[in-house]
């Protein structure tokens, strides 16, 4: 009798073991739907990027948020990014200022949105792009939120949004015409050598920590911890810095101003290559790669024809296209219907500390 007794508590004990030996390689799966031979799809929804409520943004398993140190402007618009990708692949590492080698199947998500919005002053969801990596390139999609917030509809042609309002994090309220761009003019901005490419996923911009649910995270670590990268980063990345944070060295939040808002048209094969100004991080410790006393190809009247003239913001062309709105000359060609204030003003005094021009 004691022996069936043993051999019954034996049995129940391994039943425990196995139990949670098998809950300890659960491995979770993520939701997100992908026929790379149907996409894109007709609704932001149909991907499963999301969790619950489509409209508050919570990322499915598998869905990493990401963000650079320094973003591009788009009429003061907060932004909310994500990388998916299918399972049993990694990006690799190319370079500090180069885009991560992405796999076929690889996804890049941006979220645009105003947390105040009128005339409710709450949040709203304006518009999602996404980068889908096909075996013959990057498609650019974009999906227009309707107005009761519950989806995203396919966007294929430009589009204005009258009358947008919305307050600043300064309380400011400011009315615009929102522009939702065509894939043309996505092109502008996203196009090299006429091939469709991602702009901000460069392991100079994402060197830096990311406060994740879970905590907290170098998000070069994040990718290669949850397997989206492979681990072959350099000992250093030299890295783009906030722009915003002014604990950092002036020469630094420029030269990382400029390449989140100019350094994607003004590269070889892209929109303003001819222009010969180079705005890259990695490129802009030289001096004339930003215009510095060097003579423009693009003239404007009134003004002596210099890019940037140290000391001289007022008679800078460079200064004078991000200050102004006249679609002949303003800098960026599109993305804006408004001037950038704190950007204008970040290369005011940047302009101001340099030395004058012979």
């Amino acid at each position: 009798m004691k022996s069936i007794r043993k051999v019954l508590i034996g049995f129940l004990l391994l039943g425990i073991f196995c139990s949670c030996a098998k809950e300890d390689t659960y491995i979770p799966v993520s939701p997100v739907v992908l026929d790379l031979t149907q996409v894109p799809y007709p609704k932001l929804s149909d991907y499963k990027f999301f969790d619950g409520v489509l409209k508050d943004l919570k990322p499915a398993y598998g869905v990493l948020p990401y963000q650079p140190a320094s973003s591009l402007f788009t009429d003061y618009a907060e932004k909310s990014r994500y990388i998916w990708m299918p399972k049993g692949v990694k990006a690799t590492y190319v370079a500090d200022g180069t885009i991560l080698n992405f796999p076929v199947g690889s996804v890049l998500i941006k979220n645009f949105y105003y947390s105040h919005a009128m005339p409710a002053d709450a949040k709203k969801v304006v518009e999602t792009r996404i980068m889908i990596l096909k075996s013959d390139g990057w498609i650019f999609v974009d999906y227009l939120w309707n107005e009761e917030q519950t989806d995203a509809f396919l966007q294929i042609n430009a589009l204005t949004l009258p009358g947008f309002s919305f307050k600043k994090s300064t309380g400011e309220q400011i009315t615009t015409d929102y522009k939702v761009p065509s894939q043309i003019q996505c092109g502008y901005c996203h196009k090299v050598n006429n091939q469709f490419i991602p702009i901000g996923v460069k392991p100079q911009n994402i060197n830096w920590s990311f406060a994740y649910p879970e905590g907290s995270k170098n998000q070069l670590q994040k990718l290669i911890d949850f397997g989206y990268l492979e681990n072959t980063l350099p000992t250093t990345i030299v890295s783009t810095v906030d722009y915003t944070d002014a604990t950092q060295p002036l020469d630094l939040r420029v030269r990382s101003y400029f390449d989140a808002n100019c350094a994607h048209c003004h590269e070889d094969g892209a929109y303003a290559s001819m222009y010969n100004l180079r705005f890259d991080f990695t490129e802009s410790v030289a001096a004339n790669k930003l215009g510095i006393c060097k003579n423009a190809l693009h003239f404007v009247p009134g003004y002596p024809g210099k890019i940037v003239i140290g000391g001289n913001p007022a008679q800078s062309i460079l200064y004078y296209k991000m200050s102004t709105n006249n679609p002949l000359y303003q800098m960026p060609v599109v993305g804006r219907t408004m001037v950038h204030t704190e950007g204008v003003q970040l290369i005011e005094q940047w302009i101001n500390s340099l030395a004058p021009c012979n």
